[in-house]
């Protein structure tokens, strides 16, 4: 039961991880390295906003989230507007990109044990004979009502409809009047967003540490690929699969090959299945 509860508990992580990497992706095919700065910049925000401006915790985390979507945003419109359609160079450019934020936080002295947020609720309870804290009991709740959320939204909302017109066709959509930089900027900013919400509900577990955006970033690129680049319902499932892995991992070998499971996992897919679970691209009939 312990294996279940917390492999449950790490597969809804990985998945709030991904979303947001995924449905950048998915909606504007832009590959946002710079997933995991946003990551740790919402989390160090948050900080900031509370012990610094000593503002409520909530109101913190709504205004570190909003600030994180704006700078989504204007890192499409001011940088990868401009390079879009260049699979090489997006990808350099939104690297670089969370290099520059995370090394500069790291200049800046942004390290060490200092840096905490608060958990949502102290304490534990006995579920199943297992020991689980309240804090990642919220994290699942919180984790399963996005995925529900992203949803209702994509299927019953304006520009959630939008948003699918463009992952499914881009050209179509252009067809019937909607804006591709408007829907890819929309797309970057809730991207941000939900990386945000993945730091504020995560980050509380532990420190917010530079390192953090690194190892981010690499999970959320292991769950896309296993699920299928393009594909939010395969990050989910990759999710679960990967999650549940490194427990096993944690419980029969050891935590320091947490890594190295998401590592295996991505040279495994690009080897037996280079489209992933439910990827949408063309997979190599052909090898060269």
């Amino acid at each position: 039961m312990e294996i279940f509860i917390y492999g449950f508990i790490n597969s809804i992580s990985l998945a709030l991880i991904a979303l947001g990497f995924a449905l950048v992706y998915g909606i504007s095919r832009i590959p946002n390295f710079a997933h995991g700065a946003l990551y740790v910049v919402c989390g160090f925000i948050t900080w900031s906003f509370v012990r610094s401006l000593e503002l409520n915790y909530p109101l913190s985390i709504i205004l570190a989230m909003i600030s994180t979507g704006i700078i989504g945003g204007l890192i499409y419109l001011f940088i990868l507007i401009r390079v879009r359609g260049m699979a090489i160079s997006e990808i350099i450019a939104s690297y670089a990109i969370g290099l520059a934020i995370l090394e500069g936080l790291r200049w800046r002295g942004f390290k060490g044990m200092t840096y905490t947020l608060p958990t949502f609720k102290e304490g534990s309870l006995m579920l199943a004979g297992t020991p689980v804290d309240y804090h990642r009991l919220i994290v699942v709740g919180v984790g399963v009502c996005i995925v529900a959320f992203l949803w209702i939204f994509t299927h019953h909302t304006k520009v959630g409809l939008g948003l699918r017109a463009m992952a499914q066709d881009e050209r179509a959509a252009l067809m019937l009047g909607i804006d591709s930089d408007r829907m890819a900027v929309v797309a970057m900013g809730f991207g941000s967003m939900l990386a945000g919400l993945a730091a504020v509900l995560l980050l509380p577990l532990g420190n917010i540490v530079v390192e953090a955006g690194y190892n981010v970033l690499l999970l959320a690129i292991a769950v896309c690929i296993v699920g299928g680049l393009g594909s939010w319902v395969g990050a989910v499932m990759a999710a679960f699969l990967i999650g549940f892995a490194q427990i096993l991992t944690v419980v029969y070998i050891g935590p320091h090959f947490q890594m190295v499971v998401a590592l295996l996992a991505i040279i495994l897919t690009l080897i037996l299945r280079p489209s992933g679970l439910f990827g949408r691209q063309k997979e190599l009939e052909e090898r060269v």
